[in-house]
């Protein structure tokens, strides 16, 4: 079974993130860059599935220079090989240009069974890309699954819902993309590690992935932010005194807010 794992490379949540004065983007320079936490689940539950049958392990991620550490991680918690998409031209790619991007870089892995990715990224949280890579490749999507079974050439998985669980089963190939409740991840051992270092990851840029797009260029992303400012400091509230007219107080207030 061939395995692709979509992953990315984003700034730490755990430290101050701060916005680009250029583009008003996620400022990535200034951040301390980690593999993506749901990522990290995911390539987990690929790693779990090679356990149980004779599978192999390819790691995709779109990112500049530095998200190659990202895939090396992977691969030294026991991924096969990577593809690292690096174009400068690709700063600041919308959902759209994104998944296209990943879908040419998985149709060039042969006899693809299972692609496999995180429901939302921790800087983007646009949970669509999964879907949107499905729809290019033509595959069936199973998404936000926290349990997976992969037999006889089907998937299976469970989904957690508002108001309880869906079990959802589709033919092979298709595309699961993953919750934070799927499993916990390994962490990658010495031996994974020095490992890594020899496995090989393929770099590509766009002209790699299509050749044929011509000269018109390719558009990266058709929105732009004109404008960021910073949340204002929350203002004190109002503080009513009950002597025997508070309730007459608050409600004068709820009206003025027209809240009654």
């Amino acid at each position: 079974m061939n395995i692709v794992v979509l992953v990315k490379q984003v700034p730490d949540t755990g430290a101050e993130r701060t916005l680009s004065q250029a583009d008003h983007a996620l400022d990535r320079e200034g951040a301390e860059l980690v593999l993506d936490e749901i990522n990290e689940r995911t390539a987990e539950e690929a790693l779990r599935l090679k356990e149980t049958s004779d599978a192999d392990i390819t790691v995709v991620s779109m990112g500049p220079d530095s998200a190659l550490d990202a895939i090396r991680k992977v691969l030294a918690m026991g991924g096969d090989r990577g593809i690292h998409i690096c174009d400068d031209r690709l700063h600041g790619a919308d959902v759209l240009t994104t998944a296209k991007v990943l879908a040419a870089a998985v149709r060039t892995v042969a006899d693809v069974d299972l692609v496999l990715a995180g429901d939302a990224t921790t800087d983007g949280r646009a949970s669509a890309v999964p879907a949107v890579v499905a729809e290019l490749l033509g595959l069936p999507q199973v998404t936000h699954v926290r349990q997976l079974d992969v037999d006889a050439g089907r998937v299976r998985a469970e989904r957690e819902t508002e108001n309880g669980q869906a079990t959802l089963d589709a033919p092979l190939p298709a595309l699961v993309s993953v919750t934070e409740k799927i499993n916990e991840p390994r962490y990658p051992s010495f031996k994974g590690i020095m490992a890594a270092k020899k496995k090989p990851v393929d770099t590509v840029g766009l002209d790699d992935l299509f050749p044929d797009a011509g000269d018109a260029g390719f558009l990266v992303t058709r929105t732009r932010v004109v404008e960021a400012v910073l949340r204002p400091p929350r203002a004190a509230g109002i503080r009513i005194t009950d002597e025997g007219s508070a309730g007459r107080s608050m409600a004068a207030y709820l009206i003025a807010q027209k809240l009654l």
